[in-house]
């Protein structure tokens, strides 16, 4: 390991620096308008408007490194985002900020595949884990320092702005000053999104629930902490210690994940995540002690629903078409992180900051109605499942496929750097999660 973190330290120091200033400006610019007194449904706006910004870069930056190269597109977003976070320090008009916000997501997911590339190229076949992991732990820890500069300093002014483009800025260095040669040429997978939905339903439920409450949550926990009365300070520490949870849970869940049937955990850490935003969603007002306990505990479980629905979608799926499916669940994703924070948002400005938390509650349970085990009847089941589970980066690119050490490297290579013919994707009619049932089975779906 301590061979791996020599070998990628200038990649793994980028993504800390980028991570570092994403997070610190999702709180800070929640914190801003929550100071400013602006309703909650534009908080939940600027958060909707970087995951669009994250889901049209994959399509740009594909583009964009095709012409130019890694590491001149990589310059060219971190210089782009750099100038975009300062521009919201020349004026207070929240629609501009919304176009911001949606710059700074296309940026970085540039960014993103830049890295992530450059990572799989270098790695060796049988370090794969190892290197993914060590950029889940700089992508984790990067979200949690970004909030523990708040702890620091507080004050809300636009020096908080210009750290946050230092960060950018630095983390062109290590991508600039590299000697080492340009990843392999790169093509969009294909997402192939008939054959997934019928394929992988219910993972895709799951992906699609996580977006809602993962993404409602970076958008508007802060807001929600501010208004049970918290300091700016309090504020940094209580998210801190909730994207904590979500690395602290990985290493447990990827334990229990290999031991037991996926779905039964998808649906009872939904139960979990159901049962404990429950006093949250329901008190207006809440004890410091209490927010912070379940706070932190609703936190290990909503990160889990992203990671053990990527396991669950990879048993059932071979692994030529893993690139694939990959990038449907990252699209499927981005589609909720963006509808979550509006919805979310509204509910506060109707009803209150709590409905945060009841927007949690429900949408656990819709995933507990949704997550039927008995349905899965392995039908369409790998050979060698249930493959390892993988713990997830905190942020990933339509390319972070292509360090899941799940993922053959030969495939990778083949659908990353050469058009894929389209294939068949049509399937028995009333098919389930990794199963093949008649339609009457299928109803309660």
């Amino acid at each position: 390991m301590r061979q791996i973190w020599k070998s990628f330290r200038s990649l793994y120091f980028a993504a800390l620096m980028m991570l570092i200033g994403s997070g610190l400006l999702s709180t800070y610019l929640a914190l801003r308008l929550a100071a400013d007194h602006v309703d909650s449904l534009w908080v939940g706006a600027l958060m909707a408007a970087n995951y669009f910004g994250l889901a049209v870069g994959g399509k740009v930056g594909h583009r964009l490194i095709a012409r130019v190269g890694h590491i001149r597109a990589y310059a060219t977003c971190a210089g782009i985002v750099g100038a975009a976070v300062l521009g919201h320090g020349l004026t207070d008009y929240v629609p501009a900020w919304i176009g911001l916000r949606m710059i700074v997501g296309l940026g970085m997911m540039c960014q993103y595949m830049v890295i992530e590339s450059w990572l799989n190229e270098q790695a060796d076949a049988k370090q794969r884990g190892a290197v993914f992991s060590g950029y889940m732990i700089a992508s984790y820890l990067g979200l949690v320092l970004g909030q523990l500069i708040l702890v620091v300093h507080p004050a809300l002014g636009p020096e908080l702005l210009m750290l946050v483009a230092m960060c950018f800025a630095l983390c062109l260095v290590p991508v600039a000053m590299t000697r080492r040669i340009h990843p392999a040429p790169l093509r969009p997978a294909p997402m192939e999104p008939k054959f997934f939905i019928k394929r992988v339903p219910q993972s895709l439920s799951t992906v699609l629930g996580a977006g809602l409450i993962v993404g409602s949550f970076y958008g508007l926990a802060p807001l929600y902490a501010a208004r049970q009365g918290l300091s700016t300070e309090q504020v940094g520490l209580f998210m801190g210690c909730c994207i904590f949870a979500g690395l602290l849970v990985q290493w447990p869940l990827g334990w229990l994940s290999d031991r037991y049937d996926r779905a039964v955990l998808i649906r009872s850490v939904s139960i979990g995540l159901a049962v404990v935003s429950l006093p949250l969603a329901l008190l207006p007002s809440v004890p410091l002690e209490l927010l912070f306990a379940a706070g932190f505990i609703v936190s290990l479980l909503q990160f889990c629903l992203y990671p053990l629905a990527v396991a669950f979608s990879n048993d059932h799926v071979e692994s030529e078409r893993r690139v694939s499916l990959t990038a449907m669940l990252l699209v499927t994703y981005g589609v909720g992180a963006s509808i979550g924070p509006l919805v979310a948002g509204v509910l506060m400005k109707a009803l209150g900051a709590q409905m945060l938390y009841a927007f949690f509650t429900f949408f656990a349970l819709v995933l507990v109605w949704r997550i039927r085990p008995k349905a899965v009847t392995g039908l369409h089941q790998v050979q060698d499942a249930p493959l390892g589970h993988v713990a997830m980066p905190a942020a990933g690119s339509p390319l972070s496929a292509a360090l899941d050490p799940r993922v053959d490297e030969q495939t990778v290579q083949d659908v990353m750097q050469a058009p894929v013919a389209a294939e068949d994707t049509e399937d028995e009619p009333g098919q389930v999660q990794g199963s093949q049932v008649e339609p009457e089975t299928d109803k309660a779906n």
